[in-house]
Order: C-alpha cells, then sequence, then structure tokens
C-alpha cells in the first residue's frame, strides 16, 4: 500500500486518533519521536475539521481521506490528500513555527509531480493547502497556496469542493500500484535499464523522444539489410531526453535482433554507448557499481575507446552502432594530441569514423548534439567538425548523414549522402517537468535580450513551479533547500560554480582547481544525503566540469566574476586566464554559464557575493526575473 491511511472521509473522523497514529507509525518505518508527537498533534485536530466538514458539505461522505501518501520512486509523502468532488486537494500540515518559501515549494512540487505523472491526476484540478498555526485568520492566498489556519481548513475545504463540482476519483485509481509514473533522472534511467532493460511508460517523454528512436531503430535495420554506413546526428536543447535516446538504444531491446555472429562463433553486441563526460561515467559506474562489474561497460570514455582501437588498427570493434555523447564537444585534432595516447593526431570524430569502416558489413554512429554545451577549449568548432571528419574517410559515397533541418546547412555539397529528418531533433525540455521555457529563458538572458520578455518567461516558469530565485545571502539560500528538500530523503541539490571565478574563495565557496579536482562526483551525487561527500551537505563545489551532463533536483549557483555585467553587457575581464588560445572567450564563459543554468530540474537559486564588482550582475538578473529570496 502506498499510504498510511485510507479510508471515507465519515471513517476517518470517527475513527479514535490513537488508531489513525498507530497506522501511520507502522506504515512509517524509522518515524522517529517528533514525527510520532506531530501525528499526536495534528489527527486530533484534524478529524474535527473533517467532522466539521460533513456538517456543512452534503458531498462530504463520498470523500476519500488518505494520509502519508508516498510518491513511488523518491520516498516523499504528502500529509495529507483529500479526493473531493471534481479536486484533488493536497495539505500539508505545519507547527508553530513559521514556515518560508521553502515549504511552499516544497507543496507546490507534491502538486506539480502528481499533475505530470499520475494518471489519476490527468484533467483535474489539483489544490495545494498549507495548513499551519503560524498561518493567519482568516485564510489567505500565496504563489497559488491557499495558507490557513488549521482551525480553519474544513471552511477552506468547503468552499474547493463548491467551485469544483463533479464526481472525485476513485481511491482505488488514486493509489494502485503503477498509478504515478516520474520522469527518471539520468542515473535512476540507468539503473533501470540495466535491470530491466525497459524504462517506465511515461507518456510526455515517450510522445518527446520515440520518434527519434523509431527513426534511428529504422536506419540501423536498413544499414543491416543493405550493408551500409551512416553517421546520426540527434540533434536537441539541454534535458530534451537525448542521453535517454542514447542509453535506450544502446541498452534496451531496439537493436536485439541486430547482433552479427563473428569468427569465433559468438554474436557480437549491437551497440556501445560512449562519453567524452568524464563525471557523467563515473557517475553512472558508481551508481552501478553493485552490479557485477556491469556498471564498467554499461557506459564507456570515449578517451580510452579510441586509444584502444587507433593503437590496433587492425582489430575491429564488436558494435555496430556505436552512440557518442556531447558529440558537439568532441575534441580537435589538437586537443586530442594534448590528451590521448594515440599514432595519429586526428580529431575525435575523425578516429571514431575510420574506427566505424573496420567494422564488417555495416555499421551507425550516432552523435548526440547539444547547444551551447562547449566549455573545454579545443571543443569549440562543434559540428563542421563532423563535417570534416566525414569528407576525410577513404570513401565518403560509402557514407550517409542523418540530421535535422538546422544542421543540414554544414553537411550540404558533399561526396557523401545526405538525408534531413525533422525527428532527428528533440525540442521539448523534458528535465524540468512540466516548465517548457527553461532554455529558451537561459539563452535571453546570456544574449542580453529584452528584460521584460525575459520576466515574461520567467512568469511562466514560475507558474509551473519552475524557481529562479536569487539571494545575496548563501545562507538564506542553504536554508531555503534544506526547508524544500526536508521529506525528500533521494533529492539532490548542490553547489556549483564556474572554474574560472577568483572572487569566490573570499565568500567560503572553493572552486579553486586543487579542490576541485579532487571532487569524488560519483558519491556527491550518489551518496545518501548524510553522508560528508553528498551533495546536499552544500560544502563541495561542482564547476561546469563536474555536472556537464548530470543533473540536480535544486542548483545553488554561485556567481563568479567571470562572467559579469560592466556597462550593461557581459564582459570575462576578470576571468582566470587560459593556458592555451581560446577561439572566442566570451562564448566559452557564456556557455559555461548556460550549463550552470540549466543543472536544476526544479530550479536554480543564485548566489551573487556581496562585491561591486558583481553589483550590475545582481541587478540585471533580478530585472530578468530570478526573484529574490529573502
Amino acid at each position: 500500500m502506498s499510504c498510511g491511511w485510507r479510508s471515507d472521509l465519515p471513517t476517518f473522523h470517527q475513527t479514535a486518533a490513537a488508531t489513525v497514529v498507530d497506522r501511520l507509525n507502522r506504515f512509517v518505518r524509522n518515524a522517529g519521536v517528533a514525527q510520532y508527537k506531530a501525528w499526536q498533534d495534528h489527527i486530533p485536530a484534524l478529524q474535527q475539521e473533517c467532522r466539521e466538514l460533513a456538517q456543512e458539505d452534503a458531498y462530504a461522505p463520498s470523500y476519500t481521506t488518505i494520509l502519508e501518501y508516498q510518491l513511488p520512486y523518491d520516498l516523499r509523502r504528502a500529509d495529507l490528500i483529500i479526493l473531493e468532488r471534481a479536486a484533488i486537494v493536497v495539505v500539508e500540515l505545519k507547527g508553530v513555527r513559521n514556515f518560508g518559501q521553502g515549504a511552499i515549494d516544497q507543496l507546490l512540487g507534491y502538486v506539480r509531480d502528481l499533475y505530470a505523472y499520475h494518471s489519476a491526476c490527468a484533467g483535474r484540478t489539483l489544490v495545494p493547502v498549507l495548513a499551519s498555526t503560524a498561518a493567519g485568520r482568516p485564510p489567505t492566498e500565496r504563489n497559488g497556496v491557499r495558507l490557513c489556519h488549521p482551525r480553519d481548513l474544513h471552511r477552506v475545504l468547503a468552499a474547493i469542493a463548491e467551485v469544483h463540482p463533479g464526481p472525485p476519483v476513485r481511491a482505488d485509481d488514486f493509489v494502485s500500484p503503477g498509478s504515478y509514473m516520474p520522469l527518471p533522472t539520468i542515473v535512476q534511467a540507468a539503473r533501470q535499464l540495466f535491470e530491466t532493460r525497459e524504462l517506465p511508460y511515461i507518456k510526455r517523454a515517450r510522445a518527446a523522444t520515440e520518434p527519434a528512436l523509431k527513426t534511428i531503430s529504422e536506419i540501423a535495420h536498413r544499414a543491416a539489410k543493405d550493408g551500409t554506413r551512416h553517421l546520426v546526428l540527434l540533434s536537441g536543447v539541454p534535458g530534451s531526453g537525448k542521453t535517454l535516446v542514447g542509453l535506450q538504444l544502446v541498452h534496451s531491446r531496439w537493436l536485439d535482433d541486430l547482433a552479427e555472429p563473428r569468427l569465433n562463433g559468438r554474436p557480437s553486441t549491437a551497440g556501445v554507448y560512449l562519453s567524452g563526460n568524464g563525471p557523467l561515467v563515473l557517475v553512472l559506474q558508481d551508481a552501478l557499481r553493485d552490479a557485477g562489474g556491469g556498471g564498467q561497460t554499461f557506459v564507456r570514455p570515449i578517451k580510452s575507446y579510441v586509444e584502444y582501437y587507433s593503437n590496433r588498427s587492425r582489430q575491429s570493434p564488436p558494435e555496430h552502432l556505436i552512440v557518442f555523447d556531447e558529440a558537439q564537444r568532441a575534441h580537435d585534432a589538437d586537443q586530442v594530441a594534448q590528451v590521448h595516447h594515440t599514432n595519429v593526431a586526428l580529431s575525435e570524430p575523425e578516429h571514431l569514423l575510420r574506427i566505424c569502416e573496420r567494422t564488417p558489413k555495416w555499421n551507425v554512429l550516432v552523435a548526440l548534439i547539444g547547444t551551447g554545451q562547449a566549455i573545454h577549449v579545443g571543443e569549440e568548432v562543434g559540428v563542421p567538425l563532423w563535417r570534416t571528419a566525414i569528407e576525410s574517410v577513404s570513401n565518403p559515397r560509402n557514407w550517409t548523414v542523418h540530421c535535422a533541418p538546422h544542421l543540414a546547412e554544414h553537411f550540404h555539397g558533399g561526396a557523401f549522402g545526405i538525408r534531413v529528418v525533422p525527428q532527428l531533433n528533440l525540442d521539448t525540455e523534458l528535465r524540468f517537468h512540466l516548465a517548457s521555457d527553461v532554455h529558451s529563458f537561459v539563452e535571453g538572458l546570456l544574449s542580453e535580450e529584452n528584460p521584460s520578455h525575459l520576466r515574461q518567461l520567467s512568469s511562466s516558469l514560475d507558474s509551473k513551479a519552475f524557481r529562479l530565485l536569487v539571494t545575496r545571502d548563501l545562507n538564506v539560500a542553504k536554508a531555503y533547500l534544506r526547508e524544500r528538500f526536508s521529506k525528500a530523503p533521494l533529492a539532490r541539490y548542490g553547489l556549483l560554480a564556474s572554474s574560472k571565478d577568483k572572487l569566490l574563495l573570499r565568500f567560503g565557496i572553493d572552486n579553486t582547481f586543487q579542490t576541485t579536482k579532487q571532487l569524488r562526483v560519483g558519491p556527491w551525487y550518489n551518496a545518501e544525503s548524510s553522508d560528508p561527500q553528498s551533495c546536499c551537505q552544500l560544502q563541495h563545489v561542482a564547476t561546469e566540469f563536474s555536472s556537464q551532463g548530470l543533473e540536480l533536483d535544486f542548483a545553488l549557483l554561485a556567481w563568479g566574476s567571470d562572467l559579469r555585467r560592466v556597462a550593461g553587457r557581459w564582459s570575462d575581464d576578470l576571468s582566470r586566464k587560459y593556458r592555451r588560445p581560446v577561439r572566442d572567450r566570451l562564448a566559452l564563459r557564456k556557455n559555461v554559464y548556460r550549463v550552470l543554468l540549466t543543472r536544476g530540474r526544479e530550479g536554480t537559486i543564485v548566489f551573487v557575493p556581496h562585491a561591486p564588482e558583481l553589483d550590475e550582475t545582481w541587478a540585471y538578473l533580478q530585472d530578468a526575473g530570478f526573484r529574490e529570496l529573502r
């Protein structure tokens, strides 16, 4: 059962309070003394409010009362849910202490996720109510949440029922297994694919990513049948599901029938997932470390793959389909010479395509292309590097390039074939739940778009419970996160900062190279929140290099002086210097902040230190729509 108590409303208020408390205590393991006392305080008062509701509302006997409803997969528990008429009321109970924005946003997070991922909530009205003895009387409203004193709860419930007539949701439908299917994080998706080879059916995610999956699967099956070679570029905005598509191609069942027999009699594996994102590889391998060693091959570093096959020119890889994540960040020849140990100085795309040509019969190379994600020196060329690479293969006529319309201009006029496929661009932002304009807002912020338009985007995001907050007090930011996720033991929130800033150390944020290079990214993302190494301790800083391609539930971004507003324009005049020449330093700085601003699935708090050189940045962020957190 997914809740501690479920009954019709009359049964709830007629049952002895001690019986209800005992049932809740048996459901919530290790509840603790404070939680037990809270139930003893709240349950009698709740029962009295339900009695009074029954006296005012003739429909009340048909309502369902659900206490301590646990959202599957993330262990959050809503205090009280009432299925009344056509509305679903989600109630959080707070004690005598005052409540802050974190408590309100915690409640709105429940409502958003139930609406987005619970089948019984589709098309229904969900109403958040926060009942606290610290609330004023009569009831008020803040950020779409009804705030009331516990003694006014029956009046609030009666008013909601009156304006939402209709039959209630069936209790069995609400609590049935499989009714709530949230979008998994990358780490959760990796675990589930490794264990079951399937991801849960999430309608919105399937609608956004399945056309691309089907398209690439068809290309692979056609290549196997015809004995042809293909380069597929799957593009998309940050958080649109490119990584999920790549992981499913390799680790789900899409290509099982394409394994080829080899000389040793054993069938080849159909695909391999490669990434140039070292932290992503480490985090996923850490998450799968208990899987009998399988985590080491679930996702593999591009560097070791290229080095192994480039130094063994007669050996062909067993895989016919290669997925290369973060392919827009592929290293050019100069960077390969610096970091790879190969006999030939080629770019990473050139190396991969030459390796692919050794594969007998057929192969497909899938390059996952993000926008504005180049953060390393040597990554700035982007998609044109792939055009140069495919022209360098022994016979370009044997290859066909498949890409979305906006990338086609990079490949026209070559000796190879080209197919323009609209399904190869993912434009729906999935990472951010119901919020769909995060990428547009961040892009506008960094390109100095009209502030009034940015404020409109910010307001739209805020209405979907995606928060853009700003403060000059680091302790206030930390307190907000701890309050907001106090009932979410699996939530991940952490401190991010740019690697090129020189100011933050003065304000207690150690983003120096010597410190951040020692960060153990696996435990930082995966360890329990109480672990000293966990990101939730808000002590250890992850830079753009440790966070790109990964995600948090909420990000605390310490804004540095390496990208600041000066006379109405972005400037990198105070940034640390680069060891190698850079094509466009300011563009690289903007890419870094584009990455840092898009890590939080539920929002970002920006901490701007009290430093004169950042005063204009502070004003600009507020003008663009970041709401000050007090």
